[in-house]
């Protein structure tokens, strides 16, 4: 990690993040073990309302189920959490049961609320998932079956996502032929994330080598040259246009990897993060605004604030010099804004309004990632 002074982070944003941790294990955790937990399919309902009831299923998809099995996985050795591993065993299974292909290899998108393939497109956003979270199952269990799976994922990135210049297709067809989507920035970022998980468990040459091609490329095909910020598609696509929350996620991947640290691509990032902050946060309140235009440069697109965006820049902060004053001020714009006693507000207007009071089973893996950062800014 970069050289961050923790010895001058405040008591009062120690005592803050002790108080969002607390409340990610005594209220948010039990959601997904109690009322957001299908127990006839084995897997979380794809969202609750704000009275923490499920919300009408229609469909489950592999990544909610794969982000809830990184969620159970890192619980796992936890003295407050005996249920981790027997939630994660069940987890696993279910992604293997209801989303393998067995034809065709790979994992379905998603499932119907019966449980039958509903949409069959092979989706790189979600192997990239499925990778992040079997590594980091595997990391505390060491069982043979979960590396295995581990290792089908990483052959099916390579050999059906791959397009041979450092990029990979965003979505298939259920049969691996081309659907015309070419490649996009979230499944990659994502893809990125879990090559550096596999590679906090095991040393892994052709999986370093794919990381390096595809921060490589990522350089040469989605980093705007004038600021260095991260574009949603590659250079030259029509109505393009980059996201703060996203800006933050990589650069946090990136600077807390000794291997991709001091890369060009860190570089652009790093010379971004100000530009980013000063056009994406608002400085009173701290919000973190959805997404803004290339053109006419870095003006507003969508001013909604995302929970997982708020996350992401905090968890970014943990590696910024001097950052203890932000930091603080972000702590405390996620308690007052976001988290509430009966779980967290999903989106804010641009005015602060709660716009989205479902809580989807995907969110807990932003909260507990940022968490993780926090824990090891403040240890």
């Amino acid at each position: 990690m970069p050289d961050v002074s923790r010895s001058a982070s405040s008591p009062e944003s120690h005592a803050l993040f002790k108080a969002v941790q607390q409340h990610f294990h005594q209220v948010i955790v039990p959601l997904w073990q109690g009322p957001g937990w299908n127990p006839q399919l084995a897997l979380p309902f794809e969202a609750l309302d704000a009275e923490q009831r499920p919300l009408p299923p229609q469909r489950y998809r592999a990544m909610a189920c794969a982000r809830q099995l990184y969620l159970f996985s890192q619980l796992i050795g936890d003295a407050a959490a005996p249920f981790a591993e027997e939630r994660a065993a069940a987890l696993f299974r279910s992604l293997q049961r209801h989303f393998h292909d067995a034809e065709h290899g790979g994992w379905f998108y998603s499932i119907d609320a019966d449980g039958a393939p509903l949409d069959r497109r092979k989706d790189l956003y979600t192997h990239a998932f499925i990778l992040f979270a079997c590594a980091h199952y595997w990391a505390k269990v060491r069982e043979p079956l979960v590396e295995s799976v581990l290792n089908a994922a990483l052959e099916v990135v390579a050999q059906r996502f791959a397009r041979g210049d450092g990029l990979y297709e965003a979505s298939l067809d259920q049969d691996w032929s081309l659907l015309g989507c070419g490649p996009l920035q979230n499944p990659l970022m994502h893809l990125a994330e879990a090559f550096l998980a596999t590679l906090e468990v095991r040393e892994d040459q052709a999986v370093q080598d794919a990381l390096l091609n595809l921060c490589q490329a990522m350089q040469q095909h989605f980093i705007e040259p004038q600021q260095g910020v991260m574009l949603e598609k590659p250079l030259g696509a029509v109505d393009n246009w980059f996201e703060p929350g996203h800006q933050f996620e990589w650069y946090f991947l990136l600077a807390s990897s000794p291997l991709l640290r001091g890369s060009a691509l860190h570089q652009s990032l790093e010379r971004a993060f100000a530009f980013t902050e000063q056009l994406g946060v608002a400085p009173d309140s701290g919000a973190v605004c959805a997404m803004l235009e290339l053109q006419p440069l870095a003006s507003v697109k969508d001013a909604t604030q995302r929970i997982w965006a708020q996350a992401e820049y905090l968890r970014a902060l943990t590696l910024r010099p001097d950052s203890q004053a932000t930091l603080l001020r972000q702590l405390q714009a996620l308690q007052a804004h976001f988290l509430h006693a009966r779980g967290w507000n999903e989106c804010l207007d641009s005015q602060g309004a709660v716009s989205r009071r479902d809580m989807p089973s995907t969110t807990p893996y932003h909260l507990a990632t940022c968490y993780r950062g926090l824990a090891d800014y403040f240890a």
